[in-house]
């Protein structure tokens, strides 16, 4: 899952984006308004968190901007703003949820989490899908409840598709699901994951749509 923080203090954004990268999640960082709304216009992100006393552009035009688009991706404000009315506002023009600066970094990876299951539409932190079972707090993943040892990327290309059971996804979606800004992605790197998956889940756990993507089988 494709993470946008949004923070303009140095030594917040480095210890976030080391927690979520450590939880998991890939993680791009922009600084300021502006870099965010080029960002957020790909469209490749699953979740925002966003600072709102930004430079160039405040946090708060930001989330209007994006929902006045239409687009409802799950935000998640991480503000020193801390009157009630603050809150309200922030919630009222769209965010899903509101933590205070200074943030316990455990607490604000399970409020993320708890926000992509919500949009995923599931209330249980457990993906299944036919026989497989992935659980992202843990990082294990079981077939017909043998636990599989998969690797950082592995897990990640897994995830992704079992976020969107019956989906398919093109190899671009899986690479800006799995790969940040600045990670070497090799021609042929979602295919080298996909084989070692398909090795060690078996070659029907996930199907190939011939020309347009993968899926993984509800079978």
């Amino acid at each position: 899952m494709r993470i946008l923080l949004i923070e303009d203090d140095t030594m917040i954004g480095k210890a976030v984006h080391r927690g979520l990268a450590q939880a998991g999640f890939t993680v791009d960082w922009v600084t300021d308004g502006r870099s965010a709304e080029l960002a957020l216009a790909n469209g490749v992100y699953d979740l925002a968190i966003l600072d709102l006393g930004l430079p160039k552009k405040d946090g708060m035009a930001i989330l209007t901007s994006l929902r006045g688009l239409g687009n409802s991706m799950p935000v998640l404000i991480a503000s020193a703003r801390d009157t009630v009315r603050d809150r309200i506002a922030g919630l009222e023009a769209g965010a899903d949820d509101y933590v205070l600066k200074p943030f316990d970094l455990d607490e604000l990876v399970a409020r993320v989490r708890a926000l992509l299951r919500r949009h995923a539409g599931s209330g249980s932190p457990i993906l299944k899908c036919g026989a497989l079972a992935l659980d992202p707090v843990r990082k294990v993943v079981l077939r017909d409840g043998e636990a599989v040892e998969l690797s950082a990327k592995e897990f990640a290309v897994l995830e992704a598709l079992m976020q969107r059971p019956g989906a398919v996804l093109s190899r671009q979606q899986l690479e800006e699901s799995v790969y940040g800004w600045g990670e070497e992605v090799g021609s042929n790197a979602i295919e080298v994951h996909l084989h070692h998956l398909r090795k060690k889940l078996g070659s029907g756990a996930i199907r190939n749509v011939r020309g347009v993507g993968y899926r993984v089988s509800e079978d």
